[in-house]
């Protein structure tokens, strides 16, 4: 933190007014109805409530957001959601529960709502384009079986199947965009490509045998073989994309240790965002965690809710 505490971080009204600015720029908008700026505060009532003219129901800017219904003070989840955006390789939840003075069940429920308002918004259009050049490659997560105490190992996954497998796209001098997939084969990474990645583009890769056929879809395939200790070639080379997965697996190895296979997307978020809004591109903490909190809007998640994907 710096020396100079923002008030946003302790004080709730200052954090309800922050959230208030970044949410409604054009003036408050009704969840209900959806109206810009037809409201007014409603004085003497809840903090922060508005009364909408237009179809007369209540709301405060956190409806429909994933601090919807929180006991939580606001300034806490602005604080919390702040760490985990300046945290290169994450926070972890015990860590995060000893910050806030919350209990660790409370502080890994924020940290999903946190990530979920990471998430990018369903539609995003494909990757790369004419000129530009996307890398693709996969990685895998998490320790090998056989490391495991005897009494706490599966058999079936002996051999590295019990692994989870991250996807991921880099354009260069951009964004990333990862996936996590039950395999590596063609038949899973094709639709991926395809779909994500405009065909004018250049794609590279190694020379795994599921791209080979793949790259003849795009403007251009560009392979380095690693077996031969092979990395550069001209512009041909994974290392963005390898370099995103060294923060990934920096984070996952120093700060969460596991992923649970039924979370792992919304880690994958989490890094991605992080990795999206990056200081490379002109973005630092503060801006970082603003486009969070604006993310927020629209992802309501319940706890019952994250913990039906977790048992599912």
């Amino acid at each position: 933190m710096p020396k100079s505490i923002p008030t946003r971080f302790t004080n709730e009204a200052a954090a309800r007014k922050h959230l208030e600015t970044l949410q409604w720029p054009d003036g408050p908008i009704c969840p209900h109805c959806g109206v810009v700026n037809d409201a007014c505060r409603i004085n003497g009532g809840r903090k922060g409530l508005w009364f909408c003219n237009a179809c007369r129901e209540q709301f405060t800017v956190t409806v429909g957001t994933v601090f919807e219904r929180s006991k939580i003070p606001l300034n806490t989840w602005l604080y919390a959601n702040h760490l985990l955006c300046s945290s290169k390789k994450g926070i972890s939840s015990h860590q995060l529960s000893r910050m806030l003075g919350v209990t660790y069940k409370t502080a890994w429920f924020m940290s999903h709502r946190i990530r979920e308002a990471m998430a990018p918004v369903k539609g995003s259009g494909p990757k790369g384009g004419e000129g530009k050049i996307v890398e693709a490659d996969e990685t895998f997560m998490g320790g090998k079986e056989k490391n495991k105490h005897v009494g706490k190992r599966d058999p079936k996954k002996i051999g590295g199947r019990g692994k989870q497998i991250a996807f991921a796209l880099v354009e260069r001098g951009g964004s990333v965009r990862s996936f996590h997939v039950p395999s590596v084969g063609a038949k899973t990474l094709r639709p991926i490509l395809v779909q994500q990645i405009s065909r004018a583009s250049t794609l590279m890769t190694d020379d795994a045998g599921q791209y080979r056929h793949m790259g003849e879809e795009f403007e251009r395939h560009e392979t380095v073989n690693h077996g031969a200790d092979e990395y550069v070639r001209g512009d041909a080379h994974t290392n963005t994309v390898e370099g995103y997965f060294s923060v990934l697996k920096r984070g996952l190895i120093g700060t969460y240790h596991h992923f649970s296979p039924q979370h792992t997307k919304r880690y994958l978020g989490e890094f991605d965002f992080r990795y999206n809004e990056r200081m490379a591109l002109g973005v630092n903490d503060d801006l970082r965690a603003d486009r969070a909190l604006i993310g927020a809007r629209g992802k309501r998640l319940t706890y019952r809710r994250t913990n039906e994907t977790a048992n599912a």
